[in-house]
């Protein structure tokens, strides 16, 4: 590991916990918005090529996020890490926790890139890719590979800023990689006439953009703190092991979404439609949870750093009292839209129907949804990894069954979306809450115990 620049422990933060949360959450939720942003860009400049050109970008963005979604454990795993540094006074193995961190992501970037060349156009035509449709698709996921890389480093480096306790940086970096991306697109897709390509092209570029003005801001403080800019060997297979703990986490949380999916599609064309509506609120709404997770990763990993055992357990009930209160107001909010706003997304009104019925249980849920989000933060920055992961396939070993229950049930119309978003919505989030809330408020071992410490 690097040097160590030690010094006292820094001082409690004299500005109230909601300032401290509030400072933390909404620039992270503004950062969080920007990646939907980027799809948006994308769907938009291409949906004017044609049909066969969208739906083959469609393939290719399906295989890049789900790849790349597999991959955001590099910055959960990298918050905690540093923020317990920072809360030690130990500024250079923070920021070596960091590096750390930014070279597990370029390693696993290279390697899932070529991956992606050597088997990618198997993957693609594996999900459906035919026709005209397949050149598109390819050519979106060819060009798309030079930016993965590039892509996970940024997950790292706003995970190391985040330990930092800064969630504005990652948010005017996000802002100006959106920008950057709608442009080159509008230009490499249209004047430029290189179609689907153009818009892989530039969004591979805005990342790399991304990725060196974090490490622009990275590198400097490094050096100044004398850590060797260098791959450590026996840091990164530690920064490996954590993250391979936190991948089996997200492993487990990406097979329930597409196991609801799966059954979603038996159950019926409208079913899917009408859960694929719903699926897309509980996204929107999760981008707030989530803003609330990622400070309680921060503060959490900063208090014990810093030995404040006591100030952290305060901070764990404020923050799940904020999460409920979150879950509350959007989900009343929810509730309010529920019976007018499927009309927005389809004119059937059988659909509409279940898609009502879909957003008035999300809504009912929506308390419990916050008080899962914020543990589930609060445990990553303790660094409790390896629970994290053995409880992700728990919850999912008690959710499958549901899901195969309402699958051989064979139910249609209202009955199979509200079955299938209590399964979701309810029972495994009931799940996750209780395998979480056990470990939460269970004894202090975890406090103190962290797989990543």
């Amino acid at each position: 590991m690097s040097q160590e620049t030690a010094g006292p422990a820094p001082s409690h933060d004299p500005r109230p916990l909601a300032k401290q949360i509030l400072a933390l959450a909404v620039p992270a939720l503004g950062a969080l918005v920007a990646e939907p942003l980027f799809l948006m860009a994308d769907t938009a400049i291409i949906g004017w090529l044609g049909t066969a050109e969208l739906a083959g970008a469609a393939l290719g963005v399906t295989v890049m996020h789900t790849v790349v979604g597999l991959m955001i454990f590099l910055a959960y795993s990298t918050t905690p890490a540093v923020a317990r540094y920072v809360g030690a006074g130990k500024t250079a193995k923070a920021l070596a926790a960091g590096r750390d961190g930014i070279w597990l992501a370029l390693s696993l970037g290279t390697v899932l890139a070529l991956i992606g060349l050597a088997a990618g156009e198997q993957v693609l035509q594996a999900l459906g890719s035919t026709g005209e449709i397949h050149p598109h698709a390819y050519d979106y996921l060819l060009w798309s590979l030079p930016g993965l890389p590039a892509m996970l480093l940024v997950f790292a480096a706003v995970g190391a800023l985040r330990g930092f306790q800064d969630t504005r940086t990652p948010l005017v970096v996000a802002a100006a990689g959106f920008g950057g991306n709608a442009l080159l697109n509008l230009i490499l897709v249209h004047p430029l006439g290189l179609g689907v390509a153009g818009a892989a092209i530039g969004t591979s570029v805005a990342q790399w953009g991304m990725a060196i003005t974090y490490l622009l801001i990275l590198v400097p403080r490094m050096r100044a703190a004398g850590v060797p800019l260098g791959a450590d060997p026996v840091a990164l297979r530690y920064a490996a092991r954590v993250g391979g703990w936190m991948f089996l986490r997200t492993l487990s949380l990406r097979a329930a979404l597409v196991a609801t999916v799966v059954v979603a599609t038996g159950l019926g064309p409208e079913t899917l439609a009408a859960h694929q509506v719903a699926f897309t609120f509980f996204s929107t709404l999760a981008f707030v949870l989530d803003a609330l997770a990622i400070a309680a990763q921060a503060l959490i990993g900063r208090e014990l750093g810093a030995g404040r055992e006591a100030q952290a357990r305060r901070m764990i009930r404020t923050m799940i009292w904020w999460g409920i209160g979150f879950g509350a107001v959007v989900g009343a909010l929810t509730a309010v839209a529920a019976p007018w706003v499927p009309r927005l997304f389809t004119p059937d009104p059988e659909v509409a129907g279940m898609i009502t019925v879909a957003l008035f249980v999300l809504a009912a849920a929506q308390p419990l949804a916050g008080y899962v989000f914020v543990l589930d933060g609060v445990l990553m920055g303790a660094g409790d990894v390896r629970y994290l992961a053995v409880a992700g396939v728990v919850n999912l070993i008690i959710y499958l069954p549901a899901l195969a229950w309402i699958a051989g049930r064979g139910a249609a119309g209202g009955e199979s979306i509200l079955l299938l978003w209590l399964a979701f919505a309810v029972l495994f989030m009931a799940a996750r809450a209780a395998t979480l809330g056990a470990r939460t408020h269970g004894s202090s071992r975890w406090m103190v115990l962290g797989e990543s410490r």
